[in-house]
């Protein structure tokens, strides 16, 4: 997320905070794709993290990318924390540990996403050169440690690193030592939204094994394929998880806000500055009774800022967000793009992929989404492999990107940014799997040679 919203609305009923997410709906032809990604900046001589401050810190990255693009500049105390790209949409900003993330523009056409994210990485890499920099396309930070791991000059992550520790014990890497990649997705109606959310939340565990790639923590194999999975599992069960309600009957746009009302809050911001109100009640700033801000009530920035912290597999804003998968090289990022573009904006494959995973029980649902992180396609559901779940995902996604008819510039469909996730699932060898096998034999027990052979 580049900011945080500034809306100083009162909120005056809780009807409010239902119609801020329903005024997300939109038409099939308004529909448009939003991908997102993190990668870790190292100094490329001695594979070193990178500290904010300094001639070629995060700060100095920024400024580049600044002079570079022509994006503003997006501050806080003065300092910059993110650009944004005013016309187009787009937006950089840095996760607490230093993570680089382009939030990227709606875009209506995978070509588009491809090209935008290839032109970033370009950038990123043009500036980051000129400093020493390069950056980690892994799900988790592979050799240094929490202590070694760079903080980024955030309020609001001050405010998330004192309180991470009280809700789980794996919070503060999954804060500040893993990356993801994401895509956002437009819905038509509640019952549209509904439809979707059931299907990606059953197949975001299906994404995570697919897009697996993040098997080294202190300079070792750490036990896991996406450890970046495993972690959100130990972050804050308050906020996380499958959302077993979302597939109850009546399930709607109420009670997902309900849930989000329920979420204790992190933090209250007023002007500039980021009130601590963490594990607080947002039912509290409502009715004006914040023990912290007496008299204070909720606007609709606060109710913004609010849905930003909470973090389930799939999250309802005024979209959908994907959020299983960890991140990988250029290709990886555009494929997970494209296995959920071709599910969810084809109404055939969506009802395949509802054929798919209704009859799952949420108890196998959360058994998959906890085999996952350590078996990747390994695991399995319904007495079905993941491999074969996956391969059925796949084709259905496939078909969909087919009828979508999207031709680039050489007369190729959506289809093609689909290969990269169609050779892992046919070999069954995920991305983790192959660098832990060079960590084994090439790489001679070390993951040094990672920061040349996963990076931009």
């Amino acid at each position: 997320m580049a900011r945080d919203v500034s809306d100083t609305t009162p909120i005056g009923a809780r009807s409010e905070l239902v119609d801020w997410i329903a005024s997300g709906e939109k038409p099939r032809d308004a529909w448009r794709l939003g991908t997102e990604h993190e990668k870790i900046p190292f100094y490329t001589a001695d594979a070193a993290p990178v500290p904010y401050d300094g001639a070629e810190g995060i700060r100095a990255l920024l400024e580049g990318l600044q002079a570079r693009t022509g994006w503003a500049p997006i501050l806080e105390d003065g300092q910059p924390i993110g650009l944004a790209d005013d016309v187009g949409g787009g937006a950089i900003s840095l996760e607490p540990g230093g993570q680089f993330e382009l939030s990227g523009a709606p875009l209506r056409t995978l070509h588009e996403t491809a090209r935008e994210t290839a032109q970033h990485i370009a950038d990123a890499k043009a500036v980051g050169e000129g400093l020493g920099l390069g950056f980690l396309t892994l799900g988790m930070s592979p050799l240094w440690t929490r202590a070694e791991t760079p903080v980024m000059p955030k309020a609001r992550y001050r405010i998330m690193t004192n309180y991470m520790p009280k809700v789980g014990s794996l919070g503060l890497d999954m804060m500040y030592r893993t990356s993801t990649v994401q895509v956002n997705m437009d819905y038509a109606s509640e019952a549209d939204m509904v439809k979707k959310l059931r299907v990606s939340l059953a197949l975001q565990p299906i994404a995570t094994a697919i897009f697996a790639n993040s098997p080294f923590t202190d300079g070792k194999p750490n036990g896991y394929l996406s450890m970046r999975s495993q972690i959100w599992r130990d972050t804050d069960r308050d906020r996380t998880g499958m959302m077993a309600f979302a597939f109850e009957d009546g399930f709607g746009y109420e009670r997902y806000v309900d849930w989000v009302l329920d979420v204790p809050l992190y933090f209250v911001k007023r002007d500039a500055t980021y009130h601590d109100v963490a594990g607080s009640s947002f039912r509290d700033l409502f009715a004006g009774k914040l023990s912290q801000l007496p008299g204070e009530r909720a606007t609709q920035s606060d109710w913004a800022n609010h849905v930003s912290t909470v973090f389930p597999e799939v999250r309802l804003k005024r979209y959908l967000e994907m959020r299983g998968a960890d991140v990988g090289n250029v290709e990886h990022i555009v494929a997970l793009s494209a296995f959920w573009t071709g599910l969810l904006y084809d109404e055939a494959a969506l009802d395949g992929a509802w054929e798919l995973v209704k009859t799952w029980t949420a108890q196998e649902r959360e058994q998959l989404r906890a085999d996952v992180p350590k078996q990747a396609l390994k695991a399995s559901i319904a007495g079905r492999s993941v491999q074969d779940v996956a391969r059925d995902a796949l084709a259905l996604s496939h078909e969909g990107l087919k009828r979508r008819g999207y031709l680039d510039g050489a007369g190729r469909d959506e289809t093609r940014h689909l290969t990269y996730a169609e050779e892992i699932v046919a070999s069954g060898r995920t991305q983790a799997e192959r660098l832990l096998a060079l960590f084994e034999g090439p790489w001679g027990g070390s993951v040094l040679p990672a920061f040349k052979e996963t990076a931009f």
